[in-house]
């Protein structure tokens, strides 16, 4: 199983608009992060996890010619609104989409024009819309997929756990019962929005208490606001976890 993640920014991307800070106008391009996406490749199966805003300029980077399902964690614009650049994607098949219930209703009413007949000259996604299996598990392909509910300050959404790999970006807590679902984990991705508290989000210090608790083969974070310098940030982290960066590849056997 191959990931690579396309995109490793926070709400705003980096360098965010308008802004002259160290980071912002840093030339490396570590430090150049699009909004938060993930394609995974297993076999012949290709899948997304969430359509960021930069998703057709991730793709085209990527190198990405199919798409087979896209599992969505949750509905904020930094992790959706690219959805309409599914199009190309599903001329020839429809893709399915997967979401908790909170979420599809979201999309469903942000995007309307998606879910009704299409208007002359007006090209849409050809997708469906599919509650995540109420088990908390399916599988796309050869990947198992299962869900791991996490808070988001008061929200409560998703994280993915792909085989012995997992994904969570926006969490600001896990419960005892998602941890479980977390055990004997070859990767995970996690989000740490910078060094400072936050209240929707772990800090840097906050994401490695809680990786140290799972205790992963190894671990990226993700996520990463403006006011974290990629190599200082790989400086400051202990052994075994890693900054992520836009295009990281990671290949799972």
């Amino acid at each position: 199983m191959k990931m690579k993640l396309l995109g490793t920014g926070t709400s705003h991307g980096i360098p965010v608009a308008g802004c002259s800070c160290p980071v912002c106008q840093s030339e490396r391009l570590e430090n150049k992060r699009y909004r938060c996406s993930l394609w995974i490749q297993e076999d012949e199966t290709n899948l997304i996890i969430d359509t960021s805003p930069e998703f057709r300029l991730q793709a085209v980077r990527a190198g990405i010619s199919k798409v087979d399902a896209v599992l969505f964690t949750h509905a904020h614009a930094d992790h959706l609104h690219g959805i309409d650049d599914l199009r190309p994607f599903s001329w020839k098949k429809e893709i399915p989409i997967y979401a908790q219930k909170n979420v599809i209703k979201e999309i469903q009413e942000r995007f309307p024009y998606i879910f009704t007949a299409p208007k002359q000259g007006g090209g849409t996604p050809n997708i469906k819309a599919n509650l995540f299996p109420d088990q908390g598990s399916l599988s796309i392909g050869p990947l198992k997929i299962t869900a791991i509910p996490v808070m988001h300050g008061n929200l409560g959404i998703f994280g993915y756990r792909i085989g012995n790999a997992a994904y969570i970006t926006d969490c600001s807590c896990i419960p005892d019962s998602s941890y479980a679902l977390l055990k004997d984990l070859d990767l995970l991705i996690l989000g740490a929005l910078r060094y400072k508290p936050h209240e929707t989000h772990f800090s840097v210090p906050q994401a490695i208490e809680v990786i140290k608790k799972i205790s992963p083969g190894r671990a990226y974070l993700t996520h990463l606001c403006h006011d974290l310098d990629h190599f200082q940030l790989k400086a400051d982290l202990p052994k075994g976890i890693e900054p992520a960066w836009d295009g990281l590849e990671i290949t799972l056997t």
